[in-house]
């Protein structure tokens, strides 16, 4: 669509969020003592801000103008927080992480499918050059240590290079068969001149050469304007002249608009593309740098004056120089240490009341929901979609060339945004020179020659822990993390193999279908397991849309760690990758067989969890995995060294959660193939968020449009035909995962079938007869997740 339309969707989507804002400020502020109607009314506004989510991310992704981009990303962000706001009420209502939205769908007129969460393209657009550098770095270090193998050069068969002599043989007979076929013309043109010349042409043979030459003209004419109404309709021409007229047909010069559309919003792209950060560092750059050395030269010379020898230059860690210009009076330091010890008494005092809440019986903080009723609670994006809206009005009202979308951004409010990015940019630079310079000074007027304090090789020294404020004592080999660069420890990471590679999979592309039967068992009081389509909406609110974004990830009820948990074969890997691939994150493998013989003992786990959260926090978003996590909680002895590491890191996991703070994009992702064999305390209380994913239905393996049986099949490279019965393959692999579907399909697609396919077609038997040798998932291990 042409970018006026996307203008237009963001206006009509900012009115609907401004009526939603008034509606909430209305009803959300009272009470609701019936929790029925009080589910109902959070289900429908969800819908409500998905489809406003929906709207805002495609109007964002193509949006030209850069300042009403970063209005609608504002907007975004905001609704995108709010959405899971909503979904942390409805869980603490209906006491599960799926709902029964049938109803309210039915009502607003909607169909399954438009409660999806979409994933915006921004998380990866505006990263995309660095996450590629990122990659090739990867892969530059695993092949260096031989982790991941080249591709190899594939030999091209006997039958490809017949074919590849064969077109250029024929290419050659054409191209002198042609040089033939022009000499005997002019040959044949030559004698008929002559003969012309000898004998002279009657009138006949001349109107005949005139209706000729005529006829061919007016054809070419009429050719030539055939081929440029095509490639006008096609996109690939905007010719204005036609006919004789000027004027072109309703449908051709429709799309001959839209081409210049296209062009025009070519040129608006190529406009905001212009580098604003690097004219201030041209223009404004030797200014600032040569105003912080000022300052920062002053601020020493006063030191010294004072004290009587130079300060210390504060490390990269406390801001650098930052800290020199932060400037208070003696009163205003004891105010903040006051309100500090105060905010910390009272956050002491609230989580004293939320454990004797905790320690309430059950029964009684149900019947004081009842007697209180429902109320939405507090809200971190209420202010940010107002701010929002006020950003909409400053482009809507208060600007007449509203629908422009060629109107030019205002460089002084871009500069404004981008002068402070440009200043520490500059400050880390200058920091570098005049540490270096204070150590000269320092050398040759003080007789200094370097920082004090170092610690002794071997010697423990009393330094921050994980969490700041606290004071524990960590061992030298964890100490020594803090002098070594992120490079490095990224570089060591990737050589033991715990930071991974990862594979290039979609959410969209976990295949499934909402069943409508799941709904009626739920009216009917049950609760089954839940579909594919509900794994991927809670997959995306708490592992990607989170990740994704720094303002929602900050400001949203904060998930840090997430468990996947499933009968083998049905995804679960495939949704920690997806994860990875939608938010550009990050992969730290540390399963209990990639942990084998590195970092042994409880000094070395915490030096490789020291690491990892370093590279994690730096290089964010980030993701840790840890594959059959129920092994570190097993209720069993220890058998051998690998297993007692494994429980070693159970103990730690626990302060590695609580050194994560809302600001760091780091997410704890398990994956489990039996969660009932760990002891239930503590496994629970690792991980926030538990989903359950289910084995595919009948609707997913035979589905209305793209089965999985068809996606594998076609993936693999075979063609299907009336002998192959899809339905059939539907109803023998009922209890089979999707891993079996995959596995059976490579057993029987082979190179060598695959080659046999044009005169041996595929027939259903092949597949059942692999899919024979499989041990489905029994239901009573169905019934042990459940």
């Amino acid at each position: 669509f042409p970018p006026s339309t996307y203008i237009k969707m963001w206006a009509d989507t900012q009115r609907e969020l401004d009526a939603m804002l008034q509606r909430e400020r209305e009803e959300f502020l009272q009470p609701e003592e019936d929790l029925e109607k009080a589910m109902k009314t959070l289900g429908t506004v969800y819908v409500q801000y998905l489809e406003m989510f929906r709207r805002l991310e495609a109007a964002h992704a193509h949006l030209l103008h850069q300042q009403k981009r970063a209005a609608v990303r504002a907007a975004l962000d905001g609704v995108i927080g709010r959405l899971l706001e909503i979904k942390r009420e409805m869980v603490a209502l209906d006491k599960s992480e799926c709902h029964h939205m049938d109803g309210i769908l039915m009502e607003l007129k909607r169909v399954p499918e438009d409660i999806e969460i979409p994933i915006p393209e921004y998380f990866i657009k505006e990263n995309l050059r660095i996450l590629q550098e990122r990659e090739e770095y990867l892969d530059e270090i695993l092949l260096n240590a031989g982790l991941l193998k080249q591709e190899p050069v594939r030999a091209m068969t006997l039958e490809e290079g017949i074919k590849v002599i064969q077109v250029a043989e024929r290419a050659r007979q054409g191209r002198a068969r042609a040089a033939f076929m022009k000499r005997i013309y002019l040959e044949e043109k030559r004698q008929s001149k002559k003969q012309d010349q000898e004998t002279g042409k009657n009138p006949d043979d001349a109107a005949t050469c005139i209706q000729k030459v005529w006829r061919g003209y007016s054809q070419r004419r009429r050719t030539e304007r055939l081929r440029e109404e095509e490639m006008i309709f096609l996109g690939m021409n905007s010719s204005e002249m036609i006919n004789g007229t000027g004027s072109l047909p309703p449908d051709v010069e429709a799309m001959s608009c839209l081409q210049k559309a296209n062009v025009l919003q070519g040129e608006v792209q190529r406009r905001e593309e212009i580098s604003f950060r690097q004219e201030l560092r041209t223009t404004e750059g030797p200014h600032i740098k040569e105003t912080l050395q000022d300052q920062i030269t002053q601020c020493f010379l006063e030191c010294r004056h004072v004290t009587g020898r130079f300060p210390d230059y504060p490390p990269e860690k406390t801001g650098g120089s930052k800290a020199i210009f932060i400037e208070k009076h003696p009163e205003q330091v004891i105010e903040e240490l006051a309100a500090k010890k105060e905010a910390e008494k009272q956050e002491k005092d609230g989580k004293n009341q939320e454990k004797a809440k905790a320690k309430k019986p059950e029964k009684a903080a149900g019947k004081q929901v009842v007697e209180l009723g429902w109320k939405m609670g507090p809200s971190n994006f209420l202010p940010m979609l107002e701010e929002g809206s006020a950003q909409y009005q400053v482009f809507w009202e208060k600007r007449d060339n509203r629908w422009d979308f060629l109107q030019d951004h205002d460089p002084e409010l871009i500069k404004g945004g981008e002068r402070e990015e440009v200043e520490e940019e500059i400050r880390v630079q200058v920091d570098e020179v005049m540490q270096e310079k204070l150590l000269n000074i320092k050398k040759a007027l003080d007789g200094e020659t370097g920082p004090q304090g170092k610690a002794k090789k071997g010697e423990k020294v009393r330094a921050a822990s994980w969490e700041h404020g606290e004071a524990v004592s960590i061992p030298c080999p964890v100490m020594s993390l803090a002098c070594r660069t992120i490079d490095s420890l990224y570089q060591e990471l990737a050589e033991e193999g715990l930071l991974i590679k990862v594979q290039h999979v979609h959410l969209s592309d976990y295949i499934g279908y909402h069943d409508c039967v799941r709904s009626t068992l739920r009216e009917t009081g049950a609760q089954p397991l839940p579909s594919i389509p509900e794994v991927r909406q809670l997959v995306a609110l708490y592992g990607i849309l989170p990740l994704g974004s720094q303002t929602v990830h900050e400001n949203a009820p904060l998930v840090k760690s997430l468990l996947l948990a499933g009968p083998a074969g049905v995804g679960k890997k495939m949704l920690v990758h997806a994860i990875c691939t939608e938010t550009g994150a990050n992969l730290f493998n540390i399963t209990a067989s990639n942990l084998a013989g590195k970092y042994p003992g409880r000094e070395g786990l915490m030096m490789m969890l020291h690491m990892i959260l370093k590279v994690g926090k730096e290089l964010q978003p980030s993701v840790v995995w840890i594959q059959d996590t129920e092994k570190m909680y097993s209720k069993g002895p220890s058998k051998g060294e690998e297993e007692m590491n494994f429980k070693r890191l159970a103990k730690l996991l626990p302060q590695f959660l609580k050194a994560l703070k809302p600001k760091d994009r780091v997410l704890l992702v398990g994956t489990s193939r039996r969660p009932f064999d760990a002891n239930p305390g503590p496994f629970c209380k690792a991980y926030q968020k538990i989903i359950l994913i289910p084995k595919p239905d009948y609707l997913t393996r035979f589905g209305k449009y793209f089965t999985l049986w068809k996606h594998y099949i076609l993936q693999g490279g075979g063609a299907l035909t009336k002998l192959v019965n899809l339905n059939c393959l539907a109803q023998v692999s009922d209890g089979f995962t999707q891993g079996h579907v995959v596995d059976v399909v490579h057993t029987v697609l082979t190179e060598l079938r695959l080659l046999q396919m044009d005169r041996k077609p595929l027939r259903t038997a092949e597949f059942v007869t692999s899919l024979a040798r499989h041990d489905p998932v029994y239901r009573e291990e169905e019934e042990t997740f459940q």
